[in-house]
């Protein structure tokens, strides 16, 4: 598991036009973070989990792709402690 995994994955969320716009912002907010070559690759990782943790909690997002949100923080935090 990679970085690149998750891209694609939160790159797949922001291409589905069922996703409210706010939730796809916030993704993309997330994706730039995360590839943000600036900094440390922790801060990087712990900047996009709190991005979509707060996403997830958004009563507009559907059920599937919040199911996808935690899926990717579940992947990050596995990077993260790697």
């Amino acid at each position: 598991m990679d970085t690149e995994t998750v891209t694609r994955l939160l790159d797949e969320i922001n291409n589905d036009r069922s996703v409210p716009r706010n939730i796809r912002t916030s993704v993309q907010e997330a994706r730039e973070s995360l590839n943000n070559a600036k900094q440390d690759m922790a801060v990087r990782i712990n900047n996009a989990i709190s991005i979509l943790d707060e996403i997830s909690n958004d009563p507009n997002i559907p059920i599937y792709t919040r199911t996808q949100i935690w899926n990717i923080v579940s992947m990050l935090e596995v990077i993260n402690r790697g």
